[in-house]
């Protein structure tokens, strides 16, 4: 039965229950609800729009499982359907359809589970199904049933297929290149593997796992002592491996971009914990390319095409869904994007049509394992395979083989199988697991794979494919009752891992997965009979082949292409443009303001973020390079950077991978890495749209040079994916995507707190030089330029002598090391002047002068315009400097010094430029503002316009403080306990947990892990501790409401109940909420449980998630944590989707102990009253805040710092743990 709940906004929840509810139970449920009523009706009048009725929505997995938490029984599902005027409204027919009134059908499926097909004719079932098969693998198959003697399952095909797909067997880069009639020596794949051959240097595993791995330094590793029950965190020195992966999902992004994009950013940290045999996720970034979005109209350059017929979605919608999906997605698992990048094009010139109207999404990231775990064991007979994670929906059953064929060539039924659903939490639950065996002492996982393309049949295959396997289909989890045995083998539902281990380790892994709320199931073992078994309960094995078949030899692919000549027009320009030109470069989408993207995405969560995209005191996104911390000790770490230059490989392929490499390169010179370039390693993304004429002979010169110039630099390439069918067809139209490769650096970092900020210095007695890396001539071919002029450019740039840039970069390397560079910046889309006012642009006040006449080139636009490969830097010791520079043999250019005028006034040859940065600042910014309004709204996105340069970040500290550790009594090098106990309680999907247990253990405080779980089942009582933390993140998903999930969990379970009451009876007791900890204490009602009328939290302002770097200033209060902060102004992180505070009394009731410095949006991110960021208790024990101090302890994980502080080793928060000690060790009973 169906029973609907209708909210005063007319909004129904509609619950499917196998039974009706008492009185009492009906009462929970409308508390949970938020007071949402029942309706007596079985049915609804109206129109509505809500979830397609066959995809049960990861939120209502989420709904149903707060149900169960609080002991409510027989829920099937919950949905949420939304009041519209007509069936014309509009809805997003992806995810959504349109009801004429609710009643008890709407989750009613009439599909059965379709029957075991035996296959006639394998050629009509290929076209039908749209498997991609080739002729040469149908031929294969055809083979194989006659060896074995009977017909092929549908499920068989099926997996061949999927394991088989251009996907997940780059089929074209092990493939045989036939150009202009001639047989090339090498595969792609070979040459990509040259690199590691020639250039091993500390690569542990390249190509034969989920990601690469190079030997790491040893970390300190902070964790519990047990991952199975709650425990006291401990540290411990581990040797580690560092991960670097990259991974696109450019055809589910284009279906649908919101799940396309979130299931890549999942997917992809998938991999990273799927590595050897565990391995730690620690930051993402993200790539996204589409045709022009045409925010307002068409701009100039704009209008070098006729917007497409869309098939899905436009340009612009999917620039914001599917950064609203990858952002989702890490924002709610718990991982940082720290990088990234975006690029819109579109050219029309030799009767081609090139657009991103096939996009691409990448999602990359790195990672780290314990070197014990680096490498997968050999499977033995006898083992189990367990799967961890959700259950089985219809999710890509066109999956691999589909987005290995052009968009627009098949029926959208078959594409729209092509629709992912995302559940982070579900996925961190499993990532929980993972992190708690590799943290152990003794790993008992054989091997690890994640579920992608091709579900349990490529992940299962892989982790038995040594011995053989037998899988019980009755065991697997079903949350769809329609679907086939091919469905339930093939699909690829995400948020799932496979691992193998002893039939003896099995009960141990159970038990930290029941604790975590991690689903798991154990369901086959290996065997030694080299079969691949699929058995279902009534015995019929859908799938029974040899596992050679499956992953058999078919025939090699075979690339015939000839070499396409083509000339493109050159860049025509007239200087006296010059700042029309600037302005138009500077509202491009590659170059103009990110902080459309960064806004809404967290760059903070984990506390180990050393380095996030936005810098100086206006934090705005001009980072060139991200990176992170390997412990709190925030000294070792890991860079990362990316580089693209597809314009340039237009015009010349090899130049093209040159360039991207390069770019990679100039970005992450600006961190002190341990081994300089030699350190670095590689992934290169190929994104091309093969099998059009003279488009294969283009890949191969493009990964040719890619080889070439990797070798030459002494560095590897050990990792990437291909995307090869990057055609758009329009019935007979067709658009081709510009063949793209994406280069993501990975290196490890010898000290984070070195790491060069872009932003100007404010030191006038310095100097700014310019550094070619390029040894080539400038040229504008390829450039942002030439894009804003419709122009591609008849020559372009590239990297003319290896060895020179190697120099280049390592002598940079050698000055960072000394400290003589104070600020950089790398020379990319914009060229030179945008770097110049990209410098400026975060300052308040300040400019530069220039003179340009050092430099050979005498044309003023392609010196200001040219992207060849370079640095500029501000150095402060000249002498130092330029000895360093001429001993390496490096050519430099000293072009300018700072300004107090706040301007960039270049001379050339005795003729005068003039650019006002303010007005540039606005300019650049103005195209995120366009894009900020259709996720903040007009009146948010316009007050951040605004304000963004309004709001600089402030400091003021007590004047005894003194930034040293030890004047607290503190060190890092703490060892045994100090008897003062902590809890840090978290539910199913917070994520906040370590940086806040280590901000309580630096402080002294003996910290116990205490999960939801350990209070439900009075495992913990809490007894012996005298503060609880309840920690930030997205329990639950923030479904029903932020933290609603975790209160009801708490007040609807007797233990966890008794436990947190009594806790809070007793009167030497703190507490303290943080984000979502903040949350959940206003929905306990523990910070004033004397006013009748609670205050709430409610949504941001903005409506959406705001991740910021903001000034917290400490009125005069008297709490016990933040009493001895009064009068400071902090810098902090936030990161929240529902912070504000709704007050029912005046401010005088309230001890309010955190204000944001500004009133005004963005600084006040969620527009609470009165600016209040955090309240407490009237006796000063209780204390809730939404921003996050943990996250900001040491300066080096701080958006931004006051330079005269440099040396400070901790922040001021943290006295206020501190004080939480001391407070303590008085009044302890």
């Amino acid at each position: 039965m169906i029973l609907f709940f209708q909210s005063p906004t007319k909004t129904v929840l509609a619950v499917e229950t196998k039974h009706a509810f008492s009185a009492e139970d009906t009462q929970k449920l409308v508390w949970l609800f938020s007071e949402a009523k029942p309706v007596e009706s079985e049915t609804l009048n109206g129109w509505f729009v809500g979830p397609r009725r066959e995809m049960v929505t990861p939120w209502s997995t989420n709904a149903v499982e707060i149900t169960q938490n609080m002991g409510l029984d027989g829920i099937l599902r919950i949905e949420e359907y939304f009041p519209v005027a007509s069936g014309e409204a509009e809805h997003d027919p992806m995810l959504q359809r349109i009801y004429n009134g609710l009643d008890q059908e709407i989750f009613t499926i009439s599909k059965k589970p379709d029957p075991i097909v035996y296959i006639e004719d394998l050629e009509a079932y290929n076209v039908q199904e749209g498997l991609a098969l080739s002729d040469e693998e149908i031929a294969y198959l055809k083979e194989v049933s006659e060896k074995i003697g009977r017909k092929l399952t549908d499920s068989e095909v099926f997996g061949f297929s999927q394991v088989n797909s251009e996907h997940c067997r780059h089929k074209i880069f092990g493939g045989t290149f036939i150009i202009d009639g001639e047989e090339k020596e090498s595969s792609l794949f070979n040459l990509i593997k040259k690199t590691s051959k020639e250039n091993p240097n500390k690569l542990v595993s390249a190509y034969k796992d989920n990601v690469a791995f190079n030997d790491g330094p040893v970390v300190e590793q902070f964790a519990p002592e047990c991952g199975d029950r709650p425990d006291f965190y401990t540290t411990k020195n581990i040797q580690t491996v560092i991960s670097l992966k990259a991974e696109t999902h450019n055809f589910p992004t284009t279906v649908e971009p919101f799940n396309g994009a979130a299931t890549g950013s999942g997917g992809e940290i998938r991999d990273r914990l799927g590595g050897g045999k565990a391995s730690l996720p620690l930051a993402g970034t993200a790539v996204y390319m589409t045709s022009y979005p045409r925010t307002e109209g068409a701009r100039e350059w704009e209008k070098v095409l006729d917007p497409r017929p869309w098939l899905y979605q436009t340009p612009e919608q999917i620039l914001i869904k599917a950064s609203n999906g990858a952002s989702d997605f890490g924002n709610k698992f718990g991982q940082p994007l720290i990088c990234g990048s975006v690029l819109t094009f579109e050219h029309e010139e030799n009767q081609k049509q090139f657009a991103y109207d096939k996009v691409i999404m990448l999602a990359g990231g790195v990672g780290y394992a314990n070197k014990r775990d680096a490498l997968k064991g050999d499977p033995k007979p006898g083992e189990k395979v367990v799967v961890i994670g959700g259950d089985n929906y219809r999710i890509g059953m066109g999956g691999g083989a589909v987005s290995s064929v052009n968009t627009g060539q098949y029926t959208s039924g078959i594409e729209l199988n092509a629709i992912q659903r995302a559940n982070p939490e579900m996925q961190k639950r499993a990532a929980n697991v993972i992190r708690t065996i590799a943290e152990s002492d003794e790993n008992p996982i054989v091997s690890i794979h994640d579920h992608g393309a091709g579900g349990h049949l490529n992940c299962l295959s892989e982790l038995v494919e040594a011995t053989g396997g037998h899988i019980d289909m009755s065991k697997l989890p079903i949350g769809d009752s329609t679907l086939s045995a091919k469905e339930i083998i093939g699909n690829e539902s995400q948020e799932r891992m496979g691992l193998l281990m002893e039939e003896k380790d099995v009960e141990r892994v159970k038990r930290i997965a029941d604790r975590e709320r991690a689903p798991m199931y154990v369901v086959g073992e290996t065997t030694d009979d080299m079969k691949f078994v699929f058995e279902q309960a009534d015995g019929v094995k859908p799938i029974d082949i040899k596992l050679e078949y499956m992953f058999g030899k078919p025939p090699r692919t075979i690339m015939r292409d000839n070499t396409v000549v083509e000339t493109y027009q050159p860049v025509v320009y007239k200087e006296s443009e010059l700042h029309h030109y600037l302005e138009n470069v500077l509202q491009l989408e590659a170059v103009a303001c990110k902080d459309w993207l960064t806004n809404k995405v967290d760059r903070s969560v984990s506390g180990k973020v050393a380095r996030q995209q936005c810098q100086g005191e206006l934090q705005l996104p001009l980072s060139d390079l991200g990176a992170m911390a390997l412990d709190y000790r925030g000294k070792s770490g890991i860079a990362t950077a990316i580089g693209h230059a597809p314009q340039v490989a237009m015009v010349d392929p090899a130049a093209g991978s040159v360039m991207a490499i390069a770019e990679s390169l100039t970005n992450i010179v600006f961190a002190p890495l341990t081994d300089k370039l030699e350190g670095v390693s590689l992934s290169a993304n190929w994104m091309w749209p093969c099998r059009n004429e003279g488009e294969d002979a283009r890949l191969y010169k493009a990964v040719e040079a890619a080889s070439d110039f990797a070798c030459a630099l002494g560095i590897n390439i050990p990792t990437g994916k291909d995307s090869l069918s990057m055609t758009q067809k329009y019935g007979d139209k067709k658009v081709l995507s510009p063949g793209t490769v994406i280069i993501s650096a990975g290196a490890e970092v010898s000290d984070v707190r070195k790491i060069v900020s872009p932003v100007l210095a404010h030191e006038k007695n310095s100097h700014i030089y310019y550094i070619d890396f390029s040894f080539d001539t400038l040229k504008l071919g390829g450039s942002a330029l030439a894009q804003t002029l419709n122009k591609l450019g008849n020559e372009v740039p590239t990297v003319k002598d290896p060895e020179y840039f190697t120099d280049a970069f390592n002598a940079v390397q050698d000055a960072i090391e000394k400290g003589l560079i104070l600020a950089g910046h790398d020379i990319s889309a914009g060229g030179m002047i945008t770097t110049m006012l990209e410098m400026c642009f975060a300052n308040v006040e300040g400019g530069l002068e220039v003179n340009l006449d050092k430099v050979a080139e005498s044309d003023i636009v392609k010196i200001l315009f040219a992207e060849n490969p370079g640095i500029l830097v501000q150095v402060k010791e000249k002498k130092a400097f330029e000895k360093l520079m001429m001993d390496a043999g490096i050519g430099f250019a000293e072009i300018a010094k700072p300004t107090s005028e706040r301007h960039i006034l270049v001379s050339k040859d005795g003729i005068q430029y003039h650019f006002g940065i303010d007005y540039m600042r606005d300019v650049w910014y103005e195209s995120s503002y366009k894009l900020d309004i259709k996720q903040s709204g007009n009146t948010c996105a316009g007050n951040r316009f605004e304000n963004y340069k309004m709001q600089p970040l402030e400091f003021k500290y007590n004047k005894n403080f003194t930034g040293k550790l030890a004047d607290y009594g503190l060190t890092f090098d703490r060892k045994g306990r100090s008897g003062i106990k902590a809890a840090v309680i978290r539910e199913k999907g917070c994520q906040c947990e370590r940086e806040t247990s280590y901000a309580l253990y630096l402080a002294g405080f003996d910290v116990k892990d205490v999960h939801m779980t350990d209070l439900a089942s009075g495992r913990e009582t809490l007894e012996d501790v005298n503060m609880i933390v309840f920690c930030g993140g997205f329990s639950n998903s923030d479904v029903l409401g932020s933290a609603k999930g975790w209160a009801a969990g708490i007040l609807f379970n007797e233990k966890a109940k008794k436990a947190i009451d009594n806790f809070y009876a007793r009167e030497d007791t703190l507490s303290l909420g943080i984000c979502n900890g903040c949350q959940v204490m206003t929905e306990l009602g523990v910070v004033y449980p004397e006013h009748e009328k609670k205050y709430k939290m409610l949504h941001n302002d903005s409506h959406k998630f705001e991740s910021n770097f903001v000034t917290l200033e400490i009125p005069k209060n008297h709490s016990v944590m933040f009493g001895s902060l009064s009068g400071s102004k902090i810098g902090v992180w936030i990161a929240h989707g529902e912070g504000k505070y709704s007050f029912p009394y005046e401010e005088k009731d309230y001890h309010i102990v955190a204000k944001y410095n500004y009133e005004g949006y963005p600084a006040n991110p969620n527009g609470s009253p009165w600016s209040v960021a955090g309240v407490c208790s009237h006796d000063g024990r209780h204390l809730a805040m939404m921003p996050h101090p943990e996250r900001a302890m040491f300066p080096w994980q701080c958006g931004y710092y006051p330079a005269d502080r440099r040396d400070d080793e901790v922040t001021p928060w943290i006295e206020a743990f501190v004080n939480a000690r001391k407070w303590i060790e008085a009044n302890k009973h």
